[in-house]
């Protein structure tokens, strides 16, 4: 038994390094920030330049917590290109074709994100000055009238849609 448990930690031992250099890599796909933090606001850490290597060490809501030759830190999920640049190989090819990977060339990229998780929630505090500079931007009416005029902008009307139950409703 103590022979089995020696060859298993070996076989372990062995894999290890190859399970840890597991990481997903990509690329940036345009200039951005890394922030120390998942936030917009959160202090820089670095620049991530486009076309730059990175390493992919975790995801949290619309970021990535990436690491480059130069700097760690958190970047928006639509500046990264997951995975790397592949050579053309038709082995490949028939790989990406088998595993579902294989693309029409007409890229679309979504992100998906459902707001403020519970942590998010619990840390809320009340901010003054920010809920100032909000109110700062309000318009008045006649603003906004002057602002569709000198943009050339109309005035739609639209029937409003059949209440629940009423005709119309299928």
């Amino acid at each position: 038994m103590n022979a089995c448990r020696f060859w298993l930690l070996l076989l372990f031992l062995l894999f290890l390094p190859a399970v840890a250099s597991a990481a997903e890599k990509g690329n940036a796909l345009k200039d951005d920030i890394l922030r120390a933090e998942p936030y917009s606001d959160a202090e820089k850490t670095g620049d991530l330049q486009r076309g730059e290597k990175l390493e992919i060490i975790g995801k949290k809501g619309a970021w990535l917590h990436v690491k480059t030759a130069a700097a760690e830190g958190w970047t928006r999920l639509l500046s990264v290109k997951r995975g790397t640049a592949q050579s053309g190989s038709a082995i490949k090819g028939v790989l990406d074709v088998a595993s579902g990977r294989a693309g029409t060339g007409k890229v679309v990229a979504t992100t998906g994100v459902r707001g403020l998780n519970e942590e998010e929630l619990k840390n809320a505090r009340y901010n003054e000055s920010a809920v100032k500079k909000m109110e700062s931007y309000t318009q008045t009416v006649q603003q906004g009238r002057r602002f569709a005029h000198e943009g050339g902008l109309q005035a739609v009307q639209f029937d409003y849609l059949p209440e629940a139950g009423q005709e119309g409703e299928k």
